[in-house]
């Protein structure tokens, strides 16, 4: 996609985000929270109207706003048989995912030294009152799948990994054998897909994923907000998470509370749910699911769109000719390899965003990498403010 094609969305997109002034702002942090359209608004004050109306009758409005936001994902995955449980946030659903498996049989749990915090703290925090917890390098991409499997046995109670890795933007290629290898050692697999959904699409049921576990989060590229994380797994998945809500179960509302009979868990959804949560964001993610179908926003004019720009801003940062031991690309794979966000490395790279920021430039910045993500009303003359200042920023900074 040529730069002006993107910047012509760009242009016709902005005007529906007024509320979040993303003409007037230079907001690069698409790949951690995008803007809201204006729609969401409408969303949350509806949310506010069904309360007053119908008091505790609004459950039935608000699952069915979660149901939308369902239908989207499997729609997105091209999954239609996945089940996927709402949660406030991926360390919920991370946890109650852990707490169904077996970690007193098997102690052990493979993942990779590129995982975000809400896996990465928690399987810490475990290590350090027995688990044992095997890191794998994500780096190089080939031939990750047969690194990992070399360290997965049958004390392995799961594996972790990242589909787009937070750090880098780099997209790991090979999950499909690793589910391959998993599947051969009876290990379950579960992807974090936070910087994969709606960036980079995925069909699981041609990559053969459709017995694997899944990490969602709206607060990105989905434009949701916060409060609307999911959970995807599969259709005959017989897991009982033993960290567990009465949400999970709500057709046994009305049992003894304390029958002899195991705790139940109810078919569908649900599986891994809590108990009572805030759903204003469901009907905000909902105005916003059809405000993407009106505006043909589909997964792959989302992809192109992305690309389009990452691409724009790797060439035109690579024309500035910047000391590479002050800035420089993450790393040098095309643009099939990368996520929704470009990511530079610099040992000045928190104070980069610190001034970037000085200067109305909203980035990111983790150890030394600083990243950059455009979302869909991200224009051309945006890129171009922001190259400007950053190789202005630079040139001052002081030589090791």
């Amino acid at each position: 996609m040529l730069s002006e094609e993107f910047d012509e969305r760009a242009k016709s997109l902005a005007p529906h985000y007024s509320h979040f002034k993303v003409s007037k702002r230079l907001l690069l942090t698409g790949h951690s929270h995008q803007a809201w359209p204006d729609v969401a608004r409408e969303g949350q004050l509806e949310a506010f109207e069904i309360a007053a109306r119908d008091v505790d009758a609004k459950w039935d409005e608000a699952f069915a706003r979660t149901e939308t936001l369902r239908c989207y994902l499997r729609a997105y995955y091209d999954d239609p048989d996945g089940l996927y449980s709402l949660s406030a946030n991926t360390h919920d659903l991370v946890t109650r995912w852990l707490s169904s498996l077996d970690l007193r049989r098997r102690t052990k749990v493979v993942t990779t030294s590129g995982e975000f915090h809400s896996i990465s703290r928690q399987l810490q925090r475990l290590s350090e009152v027995g688990l044992e917890v095997v890191y794998v390098d994500p780096a190089p991409l080939e031939g990750f799948a047969e690194r990992l499997a070399k360290v997965v046995d049958d004390r392995t109670a799961a594996v972790c990994v990242s589909r787009v890795y937070y750090k880098t933007g780099l997209i790991q290629r090979e999950l499909a054998e690793v589910a391959t290898r998993c599947r051969a050692a009876g290990v379950p697999l579960l992807i974090d897909d936070y910087h994969g959904t709606n960036a980079v699409p995925l069909s699981i049921s041609e990559e053969g994923l459709e017995d694997c576990f899944m990490l969602i989060g709206g607060y990105k590229y989905l434009q949701w907000g916060e409060g609307n994380c999911f959970l995807r797994f599969p259709s005959d998945c017989t897991l009982r998470p033993v960290l567990t809500g009465w949400f999970a179960s709500f057709a046994t509302l009305d049992h003894p509370q304390r029958s002899l009979q195991p705790v139940a868990f109810d078919a569908g959804d649900n599986r891994f749910a809590g108990a009572t949560y805030e759903p204003t964001s469901q009907f905000r993610a909902a105005r916003v699911v059809d405000f993407f179908r009106d505006r043909g926003l589909t997964p792959q004019v989302l992809r192109r769109q992305s690309q389009a720009q990452t691409s724009y801003l790797r060439e035109h940062f690579l024309a500035l000719d910047l000391d590479p031991t002050m800035i420089t690309l993450m790393h040098n794979r095309p643009s099939h390899d990368n996520g929704g966000f470009l990511a530079f490395s610099s040992p000045h790279a928190r104070t980069l965003r610190a001034r970037l920021l000085e200067r109305g430039i909203y980035t990111d910045a983790r150890d030394e990498s600083l990243r950059a993500g455009p979302a869909p009303y991200t224009t051309q003359a945006h890129l171009d403010a922001f190259l400007e200042a950053l190789r202005e920023l630079v040139v001052k900074l002081p030589s090791s």
